[in-house]
């Protein structure tokens, strides 16, 4: 199978902001998520992403874990990032540390996926709670086009709350 592709550099501070999840592969630290999945970055003044994620437990109630997100590689494409959202003093463990790739995102910046390149995992978030069918099924074919199994792909519910 080819290496996963990432996208080009892109515009950092442009990508900063709100992403509603719109769609997810399973995975161990989301299980929890029923719905209103949500992601918030905001550049910090050293060059690192803070990274609150949010989502609703089938009980009602919003959880939130905060992370950090930096480029994995200063020489490499700004779109290879590494996150934690492990203790701080736990930072200098390299398996805290999780890929997250963007691996394509919209010209215009409202959706973007996020994958990694052993694809477990995948991400396609939108600037908006909601994203039109025939755009969702442009994105779902290039994720397979890079070689992702979406058997279990999980399509997540946003409320009127989560706006």
């Amino acid at each position: 199978m080819e290496p996963l592709r990432a996208a080009a550099d892109i515009d950092i501070e442009r990508y900063m902001g709100t992403w509603y999840e719109i769609a997810r592969l399973p995975n161990w630290f989301q299980k929890k998520c029923a719905g209103d999945v949500t992601a918030a970055y905001t550049l910090q003044d050293n060059g690192t992403i803070l990274v609150v994620n949010r989502c609703r437990k089938a009980g009602g109630q919003m959880v939130q874990a905060e992370g950090l997100a930096k480029q994995a590689n200063m020489n490499g494409p700004n779109t290879k990032l590494k996150v934690r959202f492990a203790p701080a003093f736990l930072s200098f463990l390299p398996f805290v540390w999780g890929n997250y790739w963007i691996i394509d995102l919209a010209p215009d910046y409202r959706y973007a996926v996020i994958g990694e390149p052993d694809r477990k995992y995948l991400w396609i978030l939108s600037r908006s709670p909601a994203m039109d069918e025939i755009t969702l099924q442009t994105v779902l074919d290039k994720v397979r086009e890079q070689g992702y199994d979406l058997t279990d792909l999980i399509r997540t519910e946003q409320s009127d709350e989560s706006r």
